[in-house]
């Protein structure tokens, strides 16, 4: 098989040996993965895959059809379209995935869309729903609304009911933010003016949450995700957050269990497929790169003021 390999920091197109599914796994023939910070992290050598993952082929989610199953797996489950989160690999023409990790792909979404799908809108989900018990008429702040964790939350936050504010850097995607849903869109200099919020997701960091943290409503839940853009330390209020009684809690996906990534995945399917199949939800993708031009995809990434993913094509 082809996979992308990180190199002391270089991108580089190895062959491997494609894998075989072991028990309670299918392989899958990839089409497309998206693009997340971890990858950038972990080319830096700053965010290694846990244990049982590839070590030097990045990517955590991916798109493509199942075309061998493992012992115990249905094989009803073979020819289909399915995306997936993985704790690495994704970035490689085969990779192995435990068969309760695979959401199925609507028949009107591309590979491209939809390699984009599984690590954006199940981080989203999960910090919102599942860590910051969002619930509908909820005020919910959103912090580095126009990457691809910002823009899967919006619509998340606004298809279950809730009253969305998006923060972003860019006065250019205020209009593209209030299309996926966002009730008002603001700047970080214009958070400590706006009403108080029942919801806080977190995504830039300190620059972000320094000030977020003075718009807390009573019982108010702060789930923090990403910090790359605004640095990992915060002075905090905490008078404030004994008035409020609100709560502040950190969240990651990639080094949970099998058994943990199969709950949240299947709330997932349960919840927000209904919503991908009758376009209420979609990915919206900046820009697609071919396989072979990894690196240059990577740069794309790296760059601010992006709207939506950066997809690496596999054909």
């Amino acid at each position: 098989m082809k996979s992308v390999v990180i190199d002391n920091g270089s991108l580089t197109l190895s062959d491997r040996d494609t894998p075989a599914p072991g028990a309670g796994d299918v392989l899958i023939a990839v089409r497309a993965a998206g693009l997340n910070a971890a990858d950038l992290m972990q080319r830096l050598g700053l965010y290694p895959a846990p244990a049982g993952w590839p070590q030097d082929i990045p990517g955590l989610e991916l798109a493509g059809e199942v075309i061998a199953v493992g012992e115990g797996v249905d094989h009803s489950l073979l020819n289909k379209r399915v995306c997936a989160i993985v704790g690495g690999g994704a970035q490689s023409s085969h990779c192995v995935v435990p068969a309760e990790h695979l959401t199925l792909i609507p028949d009107n979404v591309s590979y491209e869309e939809a390699g984009g799908f599984a690590e954006a809108f199940t981080t989203a989900f999960d910090a919102l729903v599942r860590q910051g018990k969002m619930i509908a008429n909820d005020r919910v702040l959103i912090s580095g609304a126009s990457g691809g964790v910002g823009t899967a939350a919006i619509q998340i936050a606004h298809a279950l009911g809730a009253h969305v504010i998006a923060v972003t850097r860019t006065n250019e995607h205020h209009e593209q933010l209030k299309k996926l849903g966002a009730s008002q869109t603001i700047t970080i200099e214009e958070v400590t003016s706006i009403e108080r919020v029942n919801v806080i997701l977190e995504l830039v960091g300190a620059a972000h949450l320094n000030a977020a943290q003075h718009v807390l409503a009573p019982h108010a839940r702060i789930v923090v995700i990403g910090v790359g853009g605004g640095g990992s330390t915060a002075e905090l209020n905490l008078l404030n957050f004994m008035g409020t009684r609100a709560t502040l809690t950190g969240s990651t996906l990639r080094a949970r269990s099998r058994e943990e990534k199969a709950e949240v995945i299947a709330h997932v399917n349960q919840v927000l497929l209904p919503l991908w199949q009758n376009g209420k939800l979609k990915v919206h993708v900046n820009k697609t790169y071919p396989f072979e031009h990894a690196g240059a995809a990577y740069d794309f990434f790296a760059e601010r003021g992006k709207f939506g993913k950066v997809i690496l094509s596999i054909s």
